[in-house]
């Protein structure tokens, strides 16, 4: 038993206890209250501290960790051209080294559970996705990989060169493979496989209407691109003669087991049929602004009851971004085009956690601190510099992160003190170092 005790708790769930307890057993919360806990077990102090779920990242590219800083200062489909035929260049050992930093970052940023989006798998460079999985393991997140594709390249009409995509039989017999060697569909699961194709610019019909019709036969939830930028608004409309929600919907890909990223330019429509289909939206504001994409709808589809979680995405399109950072940026820009009340502290905060949980299909499991749940858990310091703010929310956040003074996964530490305790920051840095010199070299 492990007993956090003296925190401010912020459940998500009901209300916040200002001096307060999390007691925990084994993976699982088993009681949060005000007040002393009165039952044994090691005792953590989180004076001066707010502790709040862990955060949930729904949107990455792990290995574009490898390619940070690349074309600066394009577009979406600028930078992607620039991109492709480098990222065709990695291995195994790329993405492992850059998935190994990816997921320390995000831990160090108080995330416990993370998805990722990998799409492209260069024949003979070894097994890419296992990699990934390896690196999720050694660090210590849940870990949600989606089985990316693309098989749509330049002489289809797609956007990335024929070098970079694979066969539509290809994709499906490797996808359903991952999903029967990884997925793990059990309450507390460490470990979950998505089918992701890439996006309408470099996926072709039938591979979107086969993946979808593969997912449900398997249990497995759907993601991919939808509607990030004007450009692909244009694409869509010259390709298939609709916009790309209304595309997506032509090929069955709405629905409560589907959560998709970015979702800058929607329609009125857009919005109600997300809200009505459940379909999620990952919301990436700083790389939306990186590639000045522009700033999502999330307020909107917030009112109208559609769920929205939070993602960083691909690191060279949104360079060094914590997640916990998302949560501040995401509040700005709401703002920014709606208004100072168009999304507050806390409603940000679960955009992080509970949303991101129903964007995951993990809203039983974790995104609130509440007894039966999992002890992802995140304690910030909001104590000292930020002690000058009266509410530990808006502390937290409307300025810079506090600093992390513990992040459990399931009650284990991974992170103490702003530090990695899985595998040491040294290591998960050096190895991104190396997976961008290899790649960059290669």
């Amino acid at each position: 038993m492990i007993v956090i005790e003296n925190v401010y708790v912020v459940t998500v769930s009901g209300a916040e206890i200002p001096s307060g307890y999390i007691a925990i057993d084994g993976d699982r919360i088993v009681a949060v209250g005000a007040g002393a806990y009165a039952g044994e077990g090691e005792r953590i102090d989180g004076r001066g501290c707010l502790a709040t779920p862990g955060l949930v990242n729904t949107h990455h590219h792990l290995y574009q960790w490898a390619s940070q800083g690349v074309t600066p200062d394009g577009t979406l489909f600028e930078w992607l051209v620039a991109s492709y035929r480098l990222w065709a260049r990695m291995d195994a050992e790329v993405v492992h080294g850059a998935a190994t930093a990816g997921l320390g970052w995000l831990a160090k940023s108080g995330c416990t559970t993370a998805s990722d989006h990998h799409y492209i798998f260069p024949k003979g460079r070894g097994d890419l996705f296992d990699a990934e999985i390896q690196a999720a393991r050694e660090v210590g997140v849940r870990f949600h990989p989606g089985r990316g594709s693309m098989d749509r390249g330049q002489s289809a009409g797609g956007l990335p060169p024929d070098e970079v995509v694979e066969s539509s039989d290809e994709i499906l017999a490797e996808t359903e493979a991952a999903v029967r060697k990884y997925h793990d569909p059990s309450f507390g699961s460490m470990l979950r496989i998505a089918v992701a194709p890439c996006s309408p610019f470099s996926v072709s019909g039938r591979l979107m209407v086969e993946s979808a019709e593969l997912a449900r036969s398997l249990g497995v939830r759907l993601h991919t691109h939808a509607a990030e930028t004007q450009d692909e608004d244009e694409h869509c409309r010259e390709q298939f003669g609709m916009l790309p929600v209304e595309y997506l919907e032509s090929l069955g890909w709405l629905g409560p087991d589907v959560w998709l990223a970015h979702c800058v330019h929607l329609t009125d429509t857009d919005i109600q049929r997300f809200a009505a289909t459940g379909t999620g939206t990952a919301h990436c504001p700083s790389s939306n602004g990186r590639l000045g994409a522009g700033i999502a709808r999330i307020s909107d589809l917030l009112r109208a009851g559609a769920p929205v979680g939070l993602g960083v995405d691909g690191a060279a399109s949104s360079e060094m971004t914590p997640l916990a950072g998302e949560i501040r940026m995401a509040m700005l820009l709401q703002r920014a085009r709606y208004g100072p009340t168009a999304l507050t502290a806390r409603q940000a905060l679960e955009l992080a956690t509970m949303g991101g949980a129903r964007c995951l299909g993990r809203a039983d499991e974790i995104g609130s601190l509440e007894p039966g749940k999992l002890a992802d858990i995140a304690l910030w310091r909001v104590d000292g510099f930020y002690s000058a703010i009266d509410d530990p929310v808006v502390a937290f956040a409307y300025g810079q992160t506090p600093p992390l003074a513990r992040l459990l996964v399931g009650g284990r530490t991974v992170v103490e003190n702003g530090e990695l305790r899985t595998i040491s920051d040294q290591t998960a840095a050096k190895a991104g170092s190396a997976a961008h010199h290899r790649l960059l070299q290669s």
